[in-house]
């Protein structure tokens, strides 16, 4: 398993149990009301488990169960696709949450830009990810004896 891909569902691991405690936050505050405040954690619990858990551990699994085929082109750009998807997601992943939840406790007004990056990053890491597995995904019938 390339370590880009062991890296991505590792990553992914620990957002599901980041975004599983800030569920299991909100959901307690239902039951017995801790703060008021815990619902600001929604927007974040949502990206962690969408994004960071789900998406990651697919892209992760992705990378690792696509076949490689022998191609004239340089496998090393096919890595670095990968893994500009990583630090891509991730970072964009973190400034989405921060953008959620720093306006919270502080006002200025770069942090309204935050989710906007954030989502862009996001973007990035998606289209990244498609020019990375594009060229693995072919019909069976395409493939050459020799590539297989």
């Amino acid at each position: 398993m390339p370590l880009v891909s062991r890296l991505m569902i590792r990553t992914a691991l620990l957002y599901l149990a980041l975004g599983s405690l800030f569920g299991a936050l909100m959901l307690g505050n239902k039951g017995v009301p801790i703060h008021p405040m815990l619902w600001v954690l929604l927007p974040s619990h949502i990206q962690l488990v969408l994004l960071g858990w789900i998406v990651q551990l697919a892209m992760g699994v992705g990378v690792w169960i696509l076949p490689r085929f022998v191609t004239t082109a340089a496998p090393r750009a096919a890595e670095q696709l990968a893994w500009s998807a990583y630090g891509l997601l991730n970072l964009g992943l973190w400034l989405v949450v921060a953008g959620s939840l720093l306006p919270f406790w502080l006002s200025a007004s770069w942090l309204r830009w935050l989710n906007a990056l954030g989502g862009l990053a996001e973007l990035l890491a998606a289209l990244a990810f498609l020019g990375h597995a594009w060229p693995r995904i072919k019909p069976f019938a395409d493939v050459a004896v020799g590539e297989r």
